[in-house]
Parts: structure tokens; C-alpha cells; sequence
């Protein structure tokens, strides 16, 4: 009995292992977070700034990642863009550095950040250059930079301060720091310390002053030293210098100061080579959170999330919001009321034995009201700063090891199937197994900000071709077999393609190229669906065997011809394509949020011949069945086996050829070109070498297939609640702990997904109906709702 019911016990353990239990478990999770960041913002405050100044820790690749926001990396030409962008609406941009050599400094590092070389423009000079003051000029830039000597909170800068607190022009940053001289002449008494907390009360109401006018005023807390480095009569002891800084704390956190903690963790674990000042990582690490400070909220760089604030809500996103709220409503009524119902019979003493259970179909105001609340888990991590961002971190380990783990992974779930369905070349599970771990990689590439090495790069695009190769195999060999080319087809396909989309672009404010992958499939899909909808008609009857009506395949070739010639035509000229792609109305489906086309066209050109490779593969892969040139009704191999060794040493030669070509091209531009001629290589050597076995071939990860059929609402989710800020960042729920966090967002993320893929299959059956006139319908009833919408963003 005792094994029996530890059975029974290990049994219930694994069924409640399921989808829905993992849903509930994500859910659970989401509530946690929520708890837990509003928990952190009524404590600190919600201000990046602070978590900029405060704190953060060195990456792998020894940048700096502040806590709970992301760092833009201003180069010398974005600096001086800011600064120009300021003064052209009147700003004058005035820094001032007051304190003791390590301040000297930060300030000639931050002057060599913006400046280009004296002897270019006359508009440069150096005012005052004796010691021991210097101040910067840029009269283009209306930039003033200020340094003045003080190694004490003495008089001298008690009296500077109240000279700002009563000036017309108060500085727009000031940044102070004292108290190295004073650790390195005197022992450190009780008595030193309150002299030293008197002096900087004198400093609290200039402040508080200044900072009511509009004034940052930074405290830069002093760095440690590096002990086993000090010169020999250098005395200096870090218990000291601590404790000057806790008495700095003590007294400026009751005034408007802002306490810049971050650079004493930064030079920590950078140190010079005398021990004692500065080292250059370290100053170029604060430079840049200055910039960042000063810059973010004006510049909006995606990748500079740091002391700027989110986008305001648009009128089309609350309206959107609202309909989800009124359908949540209504679905909330219509479950109240059936409970009552049923709940009355009950009272009422109505028996329900031998009743017949009628199982109604999932209600579609009830999953529009479900998806409402998933788009408002979207919004608060990716339109907010509720929930923290960092940057991304690249290095060979965190972008090859995840994809290691990811295959082993996949490969432990293989299952084999010994239907006859799952013996043919490119069947449905080995198809969605293809699908799901090439989207696993490219969400590894995404996360780790894998673009910048090329080669990865490259393979990364040969996925995405891969996409398209299938897509046009899938839907030519589904129109080959029955022949259905009909409207209702078509708007369920693009209807499956595009509901999240669309969604996300009304209430995520992003236009629809920002999703740059679903409006490729798309349109190669439009386009595949208007070239076979017109006459000659491939059928069912017609295309049963090759010997029945030969002349089928000469209309296919006439079709594949059309499409080649079509491509070719708007590949011939770029002007030429964005006259074609820029005509409204339809202009809105192919310019991003600047405004340009350039993007759509980089990506319509690199895969400007995937879907026609994978048209004609499918034509020659049905040519060889009629003719019996491959076999594979069963589990057998697909050749002969001197056949089938020749077909692998074919398909290694055509991937090592690619990889070859990806570490050979030297830059992306040449690659991109070239890439749309040599793509079909690696394609087609996979599927040569997946399918050539009868024992591969019948085999698939179900792991694998699984994320497969969630590939679309995987890649555009990814951009809001698993990446950050526009997929330039990565979405933080756990602070400090990179690798947990990472393994939470990304079990929220998925199963995020697979509810919207449900909730889609829901909703589908309503939108696109079975009868044709209804589904134009209800395309006329869409439009209706857009035509406003196009009004108000000028489509028309």
C-alpha cells in the first residue's frame, strides 16, 4: 500500500507538470514582481538617476552597467550633438567641477570627451587658464566648463556656491568633491569629522537653492585607493577615507544633493598605476554617466534609459486600453450572470443527472479580455520605468554556451514517430522543429547583442532566410495539395501573421515596421498568394501525378518566372522601389517611426529570393516523387547509399562553403549583397542532411517543435517583455542577479507567448469566418476602424 500510494503521489507530481499549471505559475510570478518593484520605488523613489549615481558593476566586458537602468555610450559626436540640440532651443550648457585633484581630473577627461582638435574651430578657447582655476568655452555649443581648486570644504567653496545660489546664470551641473587632502594630512578624529560635517551644512541651503532653479548638484564621494600601490610616503588609509564619505552621506542626504556613489565602485575595481589617482576606465566610466545624466531625457537614444523619462501615453493607446477594459467588463457580466443561472437551478432543486454537458467554444470576449491584460503586462515593462533595463552584454561564452545548452537541450526531448506522415521529407513536426530552434538561436543572438560579430551575424540572417524558404515551401506544397487558394486561406494566414502585430502596434505606439520580420512574411506571402490566385489554377485534380497534366509544371515555371521577374524589377532600381513602397495609403505599412523606407528595403533585399528558392525546391522535391528519384513513403533512407553518401559529402561541402563565406566577408554591406545569391546553400545542405537518413528523418525533437508553432508571438513579444527599450536592453525583474533574472523573463516570456498564440486560434474563427462574404465583411469593418486612425497619423 505504501508504494502504491507513493505512486499514486509521484503520478499527480507529474500531471500537474502541464501547460496551464506553468501559466498559472508565470502569473503568480508577474503578481510577485509588480509586489516587488513597487515595493522598491515606494522606498527609493522611482528616479534613474539616482540608481545611475548610486550604483551598478562592471560587465564581463568591462563596461560599466548602472543599477536597474541602461547606459548610452556617448561618442565625441553624440556629445556634441546634445549639447548643439540644447543650445539651439536657448540652453546654456555650464559645468562646473569644484573640488580637489581627483575632480581636475574627471574635468579635463570631460573636456577631451566633447572637444574636437583647437586649431579647427576659432570658436574654442580657454579662459582663465592659470592655477588654480580653468574654465572651458564653446561658443557654438554655448558650453561653459568650470574647474575650480578646492581640496577642502573650506571658505573657498562655501563662498563659490553662494556666488551660484545668487547668480543669474547658475551653472546647469555642478559637481563637487573635498576630502582627500585632508585624509592624507591629519589622523581621522572625531573631532576632524564634525569640523568636517560643520563646514558641509554651510553647503545645504545654496544647494536646496540652487536646485530649485533648476541646478544638478552632484556630491562625487571619494574612491578608495589602491593600498600596495602607494608611494612609500604617501599615508593614506581607506577606513579613513570611508568615513569622510559617511559623514558627507549623513549631512547631504537631507538637502537636494544628488550623492554620486557609482564612480568609488568604478575606480575600485579599476585602479591607476600610482594607487592614488584616477585610472582612465574608471574616468571614462563617469564621464559617460555624466552625459547620461545630462543628455538622456533630451536625446532619446534607444539604449540610454538612465535619468530619462518614458514616453507619454497617446490618445490611441488609452482608447485601445479602454476597449480591452470594456471587453473585460462585458466578459466579467456574461460569467456572472451564467453562474447565477446555474447557480439558480440549483437552489430551484433542477437535477442535472443524465443532463447532456454541452461544451460551448471558447468566448471570444473573454480572450480579448485575457489578451488586454497581457498587453498591460507589455506596457508596464516596456513603456514604464516600473520594471528595470540594462544593456546588453556580448562575449563568445554568453552567446555559444546558451545555444550549446539549447541543443542539448532539444536533443533530450527527440521522439520518433511511426506514422507514414512523418516518413516524407520536411513533414509538419520536422518543420516546427526547424522553426522553433532556429528562433531559440536568434533570441540567444538577440539577448546578447550577438550582431556586432559578423559572422554570427550572417548565420543569424541565413535563419531568417530559412523562415522564408519554409514559408514559401509550406504554402506552395499546401496550394499544390489542395488546391485552396481561396480569400478565407488567405486572410486566416495573414490574419495568424498579423493579429499580435497589429495589437502591439496600437498599444505599444510602435509602427508596424518596428516588427521588421512579420511584415516580411507578410508581404512575400501576399505576393506568393496574388501570383498563384491568378489563372492558370493549379487544383488538386489537376496535380495528382506528373504523368496526368505535364503542362502543370510549365504553368508552375511561368508563376516562379512571374515572381523572379517581379523581384527583379524592384530590385533594379531603389528609387524606383520606394515610389512603389512610399504611395499612400499603404506608405504607413513600410516606413518606420522616422519617417524611412531604407530599412525595408535592406531586409526586402537581403531576402529578396528565399521564398522562390523554397518554391522551387518544393517543385523539384515533387518532380523527384513522380519520377521516383526518392523514396519516402517509409523509414528508409531517401537513396541508395552510394547515393545517399554522396548527397552528405555534398551538403558539408555547401555549409562549410557558407561558414567559410561568413568569415571571409570583411564587411556587412558586401556580405548583405551577396547573401541573397548563396543563401539557398546552407538551406538546402540542411535538409539534405536531415532527411538523406530514414532514421533522422523520422525522428524529431518535440522540445523543439513545440516553440516552433510559437515562433510568431516569440518574436514579436521578445521586443517588450524579455528585451528592453526597443530590443537595444535587456528587461530586469531581478537586480543583481543577471542569470536568475534571465532565466525568469524568459520562462514569463514563453509562456506569455503560447497564451497569446491561444488566445489567437480563439479569436480567429470569429474574425475570419468560413464564408467568404463575411470575412470581407469583417476586413470592411477593420478598415472602417482604420481609416480614423490613418486620418489622425496622416496616412491619407
Amino acid at each position: 500500500m505504501g508504494s502504491h500510494s507513493k505512486r499514486s503521489s509521484a503520478e499527480w507530481f507529474i500531471d500537474q507538470l502541464n501547460v496551464g499549471n506553468a501559466k498559472l505559475l508565470a502569473f503568480a510570478l508577474i503578481i510577485g514582481f509588480i509586489a516587488y518593484h513597487g515595493i522598491l520605488h515606494l522606498r527609493y523613489g522611482p528616479d534613474s538617476c539616482t540608481w545611475l549615481l548610486s550604483s551598478g558593476r562592471y560587465k564581463g566586458d568591462h563596461e560599466w552597467q548602472p543599477y536597474g537602468c541602461m547606459l548610452h555610450k556617448y561618442s565625441k559626436m553624440d556629445a556634441r550633438r546634445c549639447l548643439r540640440y540644447l543650445a539651439f532651443w536657448g540652453k546654456y550648457n555650464s559645468f562646473a567641477f569644484i573640488g580637489d585633484s581627483r575632480l581636475e581630473q574627471l574635468y579635463e577627461y570631460f573636456i577631451g570627451v566633447i572637444n574636437t582638435r583647437l586649431d579647427i574651430d576659432s570658436s574654442y578657447s580657454t579662459v582663465d587658464h592659470h592655477m588654480p582655476n580653468y574654465t572651458y568655452v564653446d561658443n557654438k555649443l554655448r558650453l561653459s566648463i568650470t574647474f575650480i581648486w578646492s581640496d577642502d570644504v573650506s571658505k573657498t567653496m562655501v563662498e563659490q556656491f553662494r556666488t551660484w545660489q545668487y547668480s543669474d546664470r547658475p551653472p546647469s551641473v555642478i559637481v563637487a568633491s573635498a576630502g582627500l587632502q585632508l585624509v592624507k594630512n591629519r589622523n581621522i578624529t572625531d573631532q576632524a569629522l564634525e569640523e568636517y560635517k560643520r563646514n558641509l551644512t554651510q553647503l545645504v541651503q545654496p544647494v536646496d537653492s540652487l536646485a530649485s532653479r533648476g541646478t544638478q548638484v552632484l556630491w562625487k564621494t571619494m574612491e578608495a585607493v589602491d593600498i600596495a600601490r602607494l608611494r612609500s610616503d604617501v599615508k593614506i588609509n581607506n577606513a579613513d577615507i570611508d568615513a569622510y564619505n559617511k559623514a558627507a552621506l549623513e549631512i547631504l542626504q537631507h538637502s537636494a544633493t544628488k550623492l554620486w556613489n557609482s564612480p568609488r565602485l568604478a575606480s575600485a575595481a579599476a585602479s591607476s598605476a600610482d594607487g592614488l589617482s584616477i585610472s582612465p576606465t574608471a574616468l571614462r566610466h563617469s564621464a559617460q554617466i555624466l552625459l547620461n545624466m545630462f543628455c538622456n531625457d533630451h536625446m532619446n537614444f534607444n539604449d540610454g534609459t538612465c535619468c530619462a523619462l518614458p514616453e507619454p501615453c497617446t490618445q490611441l493607446q488609452l482608447l485601445t486600453f479602454a476597449l480591452f477594459l470594456l471587453c473585460a467588463v462585458l466578459a466579467t457580466i456574461r460569467f456572472i450572470w451564467r453562474w447565477s443561472q446555474n447557480f439558480k437551478q440549483q437552489i430551484d432543486g433542477y437535477s442535472l443527472v443524465n443532463q447532456t454537458v454541452v461544451v460551448e467554444a471558447p468566448s471570444a470576449m473573454a480572450a480579448i479580455a485575457k489578451l488586454g491584460m497581457i498587453m498591460a503586462y507589455f506596457y508596464l515593462c516596456d513603456r514604464t520605468n516600473f520594471f528595470m533595463k540594462e544593456n546588453k552584454y556580448y562575449s563568445e561564452w554568453s552567446f555559444w554556451l546558451p545555444v550549446g545548452y539549447v541543443f542539448a537541450l532539444g536533443l533530450f526531448f527527440t521522439d520518433e514517430s511511426r506514422s507514414s506522415s512523418h516518413s516524407r521529407v520536411l513533414h509538419r513536426e520536422q518543420t516546427n522543429e526547424w522553426k522553433g530552434w532556429m528562433q531559440l538561436v536568434i533570441l540567444v543572438y538577440q539577448v546578447t547583442g550577438a550582431s556586432k560579430v559578423l559572422p554570427i551575424y550572417m548565420m543569424v540572417r541565413a535563419l531568417v532566410s530559412s523562415y522564408l524558404f519554409i514559408t514559401g515551401y509550406g504554402h506552395f506544397y499546401y496550394t499544390w495539395k489542395t488546391g485552396d487558394i481561396g480569400l478565407v486561406r488567405y486572410f486566416r494566414v495573414i490574419f495568424r501573421l498579423n493579429f499580435l502585430t497589429v495589437v502591439l502596434c496600437l498599444t505599444m505606439n510602435r509602427p508596424y515596421q518596428f516588427y521588421s520580420f512579420i511584415p516580411l512574411v507578410s508581404f512575400w506571402y501576399t505576393l506568393f498568394f496574388v501570383i498563384w490566385a491568378l489563372p492558370p489554377h493549379i487544383t488538386q485534380s489537376s496535380s495528382h501525378t506528373v504523368e496526368s497534366k505535364p503542362y502543370q509544371y510549365l504553368y508552375i515555371a511561368i508563376k516562379i518566372i512571374g515572381l523572379l521577374t517581379i523581384v527583379t524589377v524592384l530590385y533594379m532600381s531603389e528609387v524606383f522601389f520606394q515610389k512603389i513602397f512610399v504611395t499612400r495609403p499603404w506608405k504607413a505599412l513600410f516606413v518606420n517611426a522616422d519617417d524611412d523606407i531604407h530599412q525595408w528595403w535592406l531586409d526586402w533585399k537581403q531576402d529578396r529570393y528565399s521564398m522562390a528558392y523554397g518554391i522551387i525546391f518544393a517543385t523539384a522535391y515533387l518532380l523527384a516523387q513522380g519520377y521516383n528519384l526518392l523514396d519516402d513513403n517509409n523509414h528508409s533512407n531517401l537513396f541508395t547509399p552510394g547515393l545517399s553518401l554522396s548527397a552528405t559529402l555534398v551538403a558539408f561541402i555547401g555549409l562549410g562553403s557558407y561558414v567559410t563565406f561568413t568569415f571571409f566577408c570583411t564587411n556587412t554591406f558586401d556580405c548583405n549583397e551577396i547573401h541573397s545569391y548563396v543563401t539557398f546553400l546552407p538551406i538546402v545542405s540542411y535538409i539534405i542532411l536531415r532527411n538523406v537518413s530514414g532514421a533522422l528523418r523520422t525522428r524529431h525533437s518535440s522540445l523543439f517543435a513545440w516553440f516552433g508553432t510559437i515562433t510568431l508571438e516569440l518574436f514579436a513579444s521578445q521586443s517588450h517583455i524579455w528585451l528592453a527599450a526597443d530590443t537595444h536592453g535587456v528587461l530586469v525583474l531581478i537586480p543583481g542577479a543577471p542569470i536568475l533574472n534571465l532565466i525568469l523573463t524568459s520562462y514569463i516570456f514563453i509562456f506569455t507567448a503560447h497564451e497569446i498564440h491561444k488566445l489567437t486560434a480563439i479569436i480567429l474563427p470569429y474574425a475570419v469566418p468560413d464564408d467568404w462574404k463575411l470575412v470581407l465583411r469583417n476586413f470592411a469593418i477593420f478598415l472602417a476602424i482604420l481609416v480614423p486612425i490613418g486620418i489622425h497619423d496622416g496616412m491619407f
